[in-house]
């Protein structure tokens, strides 16, 4: 977060015993084209000194309003109707005047926000920018050793643009704690991160707060991500608090249907296969209108008469020491009760004989500019060899830089390789993107969207009917067609992006992170129609992710890149039980799990413009051997089967002994 240097601190220290943060029955309301818009309705909750408090819900449950008002960011055109109180050291953030509240926000508070990109100047080096705060360059070196970011002093020379993502979210915590705040709230600060790098900033925040004593809020949808780091954990919906409680406890003993619901919904590498996942029926609600009663009532499978009588308040929980809003007895158990899914459908039966996608030795090079008049040459695949069988489905993962979007845009012939061949069966693969609402066209209807590519085959008629199947096809009604994409929700629009997929049944489906920025429940809906259309369709899917347990869900094979090549490549099941890579292995180990602590890959992916000598990945390797360094590894079988694939010294050479360091 960017502070005017010129703010002055106040002078009185806050009571070190007193709540850092203190919410009390805060309610806001924004306007939208003359209409009221119930972002928070009544939310109570305190922070402790050196707590983290998870904030957890879908979006639209009011999370980051709830963060703005602590931040005292909530002015706008036309300004918000707020009542109650949101204090910060002792401050209400919400009835101080502007003045008050920048001189607590530089003396008190510090912000990390999901994009570093839009919080920090692209104009500015990063030291001058944490100098802005420090106005001491020792201090501002010492502030990115404290957060991890390697080789400092070269790093506060570079533009923002010149750092991974990861760096980028380092600096921003770098400069959120250069005050010493007392409260630093975090707005979904892991969401767009590989799962290693994740690892490590969730570590991080844990580690900042144990050594400077600062509280933090962390925003978070993903409940595995609040496990890793939260001490309590608040559980907000529609714009209420709907549970609150240690996070041990709601996890593993939830009082309120929606936090079991938010927690049957998530993915993870223990989830039985071959069933749909157990997403929450229908939507969030509209803020505009909210039910009667309770708020979560029209979703909520222990629903009864009352629920739709009463809006509970918060008040002690059944099954934990916290609270929760809810009136009927033992609703969690009444929710599991009814949580049974169906089994996916068997797999269409196929006729195909050759592969429907086959990867041939590809390479892509891009030209980077240096300096003035020179350049170099960065090496996003080499030579890339991989085989999509008819109606079989395969995830590529790997962290960013590790070249499998490249890949993806190659086969989809929006990249032309400069290496090798990519031959496919039938027509161009279809692509369903990673925004979906970036890629539907806004001035279209979603109808047109939808049947564009019927546009010289069909009558408006037929289009019309083929269209309004395709919809019903992905769980939508077929009045949607008349309206805009972006009068829907993010999961609403990413099956809009489907059903113009899959008008025209594709051989190949082609999916970009298609869940990466969605809750936990609309990405577990988004994934069970995948897996049901692929099997009444007989597609074959090329499926790119940064989450093994989604790539779990939906691939009968998984392929690991790393620096532009595949460096394992095996049945689901045999690569997540039995890796053979230690990159693999790494990745595995870093998935935030409740329960489980995530371990921290160390170091940063080598750049693609400087690839290291022999095995690409050795520099961070725990398992490497004195000969890794110069010897690339061939993609070869492992002794295990002649399917699990790993480019690994160690593989098969099991009595070299590691060197470790």
């Amino acid at each position: 977060m960017r502070i005017d240097a010129t703010d002055i601190a106040p002078e009185r220290a806050p009571d070190q015993k007193a709540p850092r943060a203190r919410v009390r029955d805060l309610n806001v309301t924004f306007s939208r084209r003359g209409m009221p818009l119930h972002a928070l309705r009544g939310v109570s909750l305190d922070v402790q000194p050196g707590e983290v408090l998870a904030l957890v819900g879908e979006s639209g449950s009011g999370k980051s309003v709830l963060g703005m008002a602590l931040l005292g960011l909530l002015d706008g055109e036309p300004a918000p109707i707020i009542s109650g109180s949101a204090e910060v050291c002792g401050l209400d953030m919400v009835a101080a005047d502007p003045g008050e509240r920048r001189r607590v926000r530089k003396a008190h508070l510090g912000a990390v926000f999901q994009d570093p990109m839009t919080s920090l100047d692209p104009t500015m080096r990063v030291g001058k920018q944490i100098n802005e705060l420090t106005q001491d360059p020792d201090e501002a070196r010492r502030l990115l050793e404290m957060v991890g970011v390697p080789d400092p002093i070269r790093r506060m020379k570079a533009f923002p643009h010149e750092l991974s993502g990861g760096l980028r979210q380092r600096v921003m915590i770098a400069m959120a704690v250069a005050g010493k705040p007392d409260l630093v709230i975090a707005d979904e600060p892991t969401t767009a991160l590989d799962v290693t790098v994740q690892a490590q900033v969730l570590a991080l925040l844990r580690d900042l707060c144990s050594e400077l004593g600062t509280s933090f809020i962390v925003v978070t949808h993903d409940i595995g991500v609040a496990s890793q780091i939260a001490d309590r954990i608040a559980v907000l919906y529609g714009g209420r608090l709907a549970e609150l409680g240690t996070m041990d406890e709601v996890l593993q003993a939830p009082s309120h249907p929606y936090t079991y619901g938010l927690l049957n919904s998530r993915l993870d590498l223990d989830l039985p296969l071959g069933h749909a996942i157990s997403a929450l029926p229908g939507q969030p609600p509209d803020p505009r209108s909210h039910p009667r009663g309770c708020t979560f009532s029209p979703r909520c499978p222990a629903v009864t008469v009352a629920c739709s009588e009463v809006l509970p308040d918060p008040t002690p929980a059944r099954t934990h020491s916290g609270v929760a809003a809810c009136i009927v007895p033992n609703a969690t158990a009444q929710s599991q009760a009814r949580q049974d899914t169906p089994p996916f459908p068997a797999m269409r039966e196929l006729d195909q004989v050759l592969p429907a996608l086959q990867i041939n030795g590809v390479d892509k090079h891009f030209r980077v500019r240096r300096g003035l008049f020179g350049h170099d040459d960065l090496h996003a695949l080499r030579h890339v060899i991989l085989d999509v069988a008819p109606g079989e489905s395969i995830a590529v993962v790997g962290e960013s830089g590790s070249g499998k979007s490249t890949l993806l845009r190659v086969v989809a012939e929006l990249m032309e390789p400069d290496g090798g061949t990519v031959s496919y069966v039938g027509e161009r693969p279809q692509m369903v993107f990673q925004d979906a609402g970036a890629s539907l066209t806004p001035w279209m209807s979603v109808g047109e969207i939808v049947g564009e590519r019927l546009l010289k085959t069909t009558t408006r008629t037929k289009r019309r009917e083929r269209v309004d199947a395709a919809l019903r096809q992905v769980g939508l009604p077929p009045d949607v067609a008349d309206i805009k994409a972006s009068s829907l929700s993010g999961g609403q629009r990413q099956r809009v992006a489907f059903a113009r997929a899959i008008i025209v049944p594709p051989r190949l489906l082609l999916c970009d992170e298609p869940t990466s920025a969605l809750d936990a429940s609309l990405a577990a809906s988004v994934l069970n129609l995948l897996q049901e259309l692929r099997r009444e369709l007989g597609m074959a899917v090329m499926f790119v992710t940064h989450d093994l347990a989604a790539a779990r869900f939906v691939a009968d094979r998984i392929a690991v890149m790393y620096l532009g090549q595949i460096v394992e490549l095996a049945p689901t099941e045999a690569l997540i039980t039995n890796p053979q890579h230690p990159y693999t292995k790494a990745l595995l180990a870093s998935v935030p799990s409740p329960g489980k602590a995530p371990v921290r890959l160390p170091g940063e992916p080598a750049s693609p413009l400087s690839v290291p000598s022999g095995c690409a990945f050795h520099p961070r390797c725990i398992e490497r051997v004195a000969r890794c360094d110069s010897v690339v590894p061939k993609l070869l079988s492992t002794p295990d089967s002649t399917r699990h694939l790993a480019s690994c010294l160690l593989t098969n050479d099991e009595l070299t002994p590691p060197l470790m360091g």
